[in-house]
């Protein structure tokens, strides 16, 4: 049977595609139109979610279409809920990014901590600031909230370096799966065991907004922020005025609340933070890998083998059989 697919991009990386062209389906790529009005114009059977918002109005567009799969884990800019009213299973990829957002996670601490994109630019600028002010991780305490397969990466890298790690993530049972990294029971002990915060988790409604001004007052004066999760965890404009007074010494972040970074953002304009444009899973690696991953999703689950439920944001529509 010949399925037709419709990837939200321009592009595939070649691992997935070449998976899905093996097995005969026809791919549609998202170009100039909408989303919504090339799903109303097609019979999809898949879609592969990228980076482009898939409505509730773009699935109900198209009657035909049998499985959504991320190419990637944060759902966000999924309607979830309209696929699972219409008995759609929306799968995500996990892992396939991991080791991606991990290095990029460690990258963003270092240079944070001791501001190398600052000094780049002045150096560059013709000024030899040698400054005074940067921070040895060593020794410090360094704060995992959430302890997937990305936290568990960084955990490893940073007992390496001689950092102290705490992780706080309620999802997890028994006892860590990193030798000594202490895990506490709630978010609170957490912060106040962390010099430096990265955060590990998706968007969620109780997740958005999570790292407000009582969590900031929690953490040590001094302390770094590192997000490669979701910009909208944090309450962007408390961040901005902590990095200013200097109740945080400095941030590293690959996400921010709106993106693509709208031009003049006062973050864009603070010397202590060090901005990369959400490409935590941007390498050709981790793009093959995600690719491969939706693509057998996709495949699996039309083809009635019904990949791992555990890959299953909304496990519930997979008791439902199969759409015809």
């Amino acid at each position: 049977m010949t399925f037709e697919v419709f990837v939200t991009a321009p592009t595939l990386a070649p691992a997935g595609r070449a998976v899905l062209e093996r097995h005969g389906c026809v791919l549609t790529f998202l170009g100039g139109a909408e989303v919504e009005a090339l799903m109303a114009s097609r019979r999809f059977d898949a879609v592969i979610s990228r980076t482009a918002e898939l409505s509730a109005g773009a699935i109900a567009a198209c009657p035909s279409l049998k499985v959504i799969s991320k190419h990637g884990v944060g759902v966000s800019n999924i309607a979830v809920e309209a696929a699972t009213q219409r008995g759609i299973p929306v799968y995500v990829t996990p892992g396939a990014n991991a080791q991606s957002v991990a290095e990029l996670t460690l990258g963003l601490m270092l240079a944070a901590a001791r501001r190398i994109a600052h000094l780049d630019h002045e150096l560059r600028e013709g000024r030899w600031t040698r400054a005074q002010d940067g921070l040895q991780l060593a020794g410090r305490r360094l704060g995992l909230l959430g302890f997937g397969q990305v936290g568990q990466r960084v955990a490893r890298v940073a007992q390496a370096l001689g950092m102290q790690v705490h992780a706080h993530d309620p999802l997890l049972q028994g006892a860590s799966p990193v030798p000594g990294v202490a895990l506490h029971p709630t978010l609170d002990a957490l912060l106040r065991e962390s010099d430096v915060l990265s955060l590990h988790v998706p968007l969620t409604k109780s997740t958005r907004g999570l790292i407000d001004a009582r969590a900031f007052d929690l953490l040590p004066t001094g302390a770094l922020l590192v997000n490669t999760a979701r910009g909208e965890v944090v309450d962007e404009p408390e961040l901005i005025t902590r990095l200013r007074d200097g109740r945080l010494a400095g941030a590293g972040l690959d996400t921010m609340t709106s993106e693509p970074l709208p031009a003049g953002h006062p973050l864009a304009q603070l010397p202590n933070v060090v901005l990369t444009p959400h490409v935590g899973g941007s390498t050709a690696a981790a793009l093959d890998a995600m690719a491969e991953g939706a693509a057998r999703n996709v495949l699996g689950f039309l083809n009635g083998e019904r990949p791992d439920p555990r890959s299953c944001v909304n496990p519930e529509v997979l008791t439902q059989p199969l759409p015809a």
